[in-house]
């Protein structure tokens, strides 16, 4: 296993800043959590809200512990609670249920990390933490075709869409 270095999360966090700053979103938090669930990296932007360190590490937690996106491990409580609420007794972590936690994978889909990204409506977290992920060089879930996607059985995530744009 891959191990993501300071530097390297450090970049995702800048990138996912520079993104946000590029859309006029709120103030974020990002943390990049190691393959193995432990911090490697966080920082707050000024004016981010209180409890941002602890929502950001449930993001990437979750995405963890379920091998994919937050938003997708919020959909599988949704159609599994039962399942969903053994896990998050059994987890040494925790787990929160919201949009803005993806997976940070090499360029063969080898998870080497997670980000959690909070401050912004949910779709807003997810683009910037995206970004953030290919600013460093790292691929997200979204990068890789149907077929690459099959094969590391990574769950099929909805597109992110600028909420605010309008149609």
């Amino acid at each position: 296993m891959r191990s993501i270095t300071l530097d390297e999360a450090n970049k995702i966090i800048a990138g996912t800043f520079a993104a946000a700053k590029d859309k006029d979103v709120y103030p974020l938090a990002a943390i990049v959590l190691d393959a193995g669930g432990r911090v490697k990296a966080f920082q707050k932007q000024d004016g981010a809200s209180l409890m941002r360190f602890e929502i950001a590490y449930g993001k990437a937690f979750g995405a963890l512990a379920l091998g994919r996106s937050s938003r997708m491990t919020l959909q599988k409580s949704r159609e599994k609670p039962i399942f969903m609420q053994n896990l998050e007794a059994l987890s040494d972590g925790p787990i929160f249920l919201e949009g803005g936690g993806q997976l940070v994978r090499d360029e063969t889909g080898e998870i080497v990390a997670a980000i959690g990204v909070t401050g912004d409506v949910n779709e807003m977290d997810d683009i910037c933490a995206v970004e953030g992920i290919r600013h460093a060089g790292f691929k997200s879930d979204y990068d890789f075709s149907p077929e690459m996607a099959h094969r590391l059985n990574i769950k099929e995530n909805p597109a992110l869409v600028d909420p605010r744009k309008k149609k």
